[in-house]
């Protein structure tokens, strides 16, 4: 049975975006091509009258696209999608270059979110984020360039079992700080790699130049399908990816059919270090952009939250085959079974009752299935940036994701017929 053409989609978005700047671009390609026009934060006046289609991009990491219903958001609010660009991964420290060991050159990195650190050696790792570099004349001002090396450059070396024989039975347990360098190069003693030179030469500029870096590793093995009949999607970073993939094509095809509301997605960056940033969910971003939509009046953005709804899409917990003992039973979602609607009685997700039979009823229209998860009651649940934003706005929703496998690895798995369900009921 062929796949649906949304899978194989989403598996070039994938690929495309190796880091939180390359997604937004990703988007941003994705938007002008369709014939949205950007809008910058210094800009005096922005539109949001009927049919407008516009977005804003925040420091690179986060974006925000909308698209004007038929009636004010005063009078007919926003309909909201929100995600996040962001996964967990191991980054470059600022001054990376390690005194040498055994004639190897090795790179110092951070990690950053709940990385499965497990996962990230033995792994063929490019290099990909965006550089701060000087621009060229007098002055201090600055650009910033992506970067994208695609080849294996970098690899975290395992210890052979002959040297760690326990390991099988113990489990592989890495210190941060000795263990987690790249090994990236030969070199002598007392010749550190020269990373920074190596970096000047990629983008071709002198290497005092460059003033600052946010660059990650990644895997360089392309997304797949995997299974008997290609039921899988292996890939990096479908947390949370998938959702902003969902998102954003739910939003572009969206037809001028006299939706009152006003569309609109927001992802952001850093959800997975808290979202504590100036352009996290916890920022001003996303209501900054609605005051403007609405015409900057308090009164006129009090009156638009009060018909808001939220749908915060962050990938869900499937039911694991070889790991039921973590699942609460009558709350264990499938691969390929359908969105998942999460929900949690102490708040950290922003479902409740009546929200939550918003999304049942979206689902219903769709005729799209919908799968439940909570978390087991005796065990701790993660949160997204569904409390987050509604809390902060005082605004209602719902948090709902795509099941999915192995979260937070450097590879995950989610079901090849699920990414289209997700979108129609967007």
């Amino acid at each position: 049975m062929p796949l649906p053409a949304e899978t194989f989609d989403l598996l070039s978005f994938i690929d495309a975006s190796p880091t939180p700047w390359h997604a937004v671009a990703t988007c941003e390609a994705r938007l002008q091509a369709a014939g949205w026009k950007r809008v910058h934060e210094t800009d005096a006046h922005w539109s949001c009258a009927p049919g407008d289609r516009a977005y804003v991009v925040r420091q690179g990491g986060s974006i925000i696209a909308w698209k004007g219903g038929t009636k004010p958001p005063t009078e007919a609010g926003f309909r909201i999608i929100g995600a996040h660009t962001d996964s967990p991964n191991l980054r470059i420290k600022p001054q990376p270059d390690r005194p040498t060991s055994a004639g190897c050159a090795t790179l110092g990195l951070e990690t950053y979110g709940g990385v499965l650190l497990a996962t990230w050696t033995d792994r063929d790792l490019g290099v990909a984020g965006r550089v701060t570099v000087r621009s060229p004349g007098e002055g201090m001002a600055v650009e910033s360039r992506l970067l994208r090396v695609d080849q294996p450059l970098c690899r975290v070396p395992n210890l052979a079992i002959h040297l760690n024989r326990g390991v099988n039975d113990s489990g592989l347990i890495l210190n941060k700080q000795t263990h987690l360098p790249a090994l990236w190069a030969m070199a002598p003693d007392g010749d550190e790699g020269g990373f920074r030179k190596w970096l000047a030469e990629e983008l071709r500029v002198d290497g005092a130049a460059i003033l600052g870096w946010d660059l990650c590793l990644f895997d360089v093995v392309p997304s797949t399908l995997s299974g008997r009949d290609r039921e899988f999607v292996n890939a990096p970073r479908l947390d949370n990816l998938g959702s902003c993939h969902a998102a954003l094509t739910a939003l572009l095809n969206t037809t001028d059919d006299g939706s009152e509301g006003t569309a609109l997605m927001a992802l952001f960056d850093h959800e997975e270090i808290g979202s504590r940033s100036t352009r996290g969910a916890a920022s001003s971003f996303l209501g900054d952009v609605m005051a403007r939509l609405v015409g900057g009046s308090v009164v006129d953005l009090a009156q638009a939250k009060a018909r808001i709804f939220l749908v915060s899409a962050d990938m869900a917990h499937a039911h694991h085959p070889n790991h039921p003992e973590v699942h609460d039973g009558q709350h264990a979602p499938q691969l390929n079974g359908g969105p998942v609607l999460k929900s949690h009685q102490e708040w950290r997700y922003a479902t409740d009752g009546e929200s939550s039979a918003v999304w049942r009823g979206l689902c219903a229209d769709a005729g799209v299935p919908c799968q439940e998860f909570v978390v087991r009651t005796d065990m701790a649940c993660g949160s997204t940036i569904g409390p987050i934003v509604t809390t902060s706005l005082g605004i209602d929703g719902v948090d709902v994701g795509n099941p999915m496998l192995s979260i937070h690895s450097i590879r995950e798995m989610c079901g090849s017929a699920d990414q289209p369900l997700m979108i129609r009921a967007m």
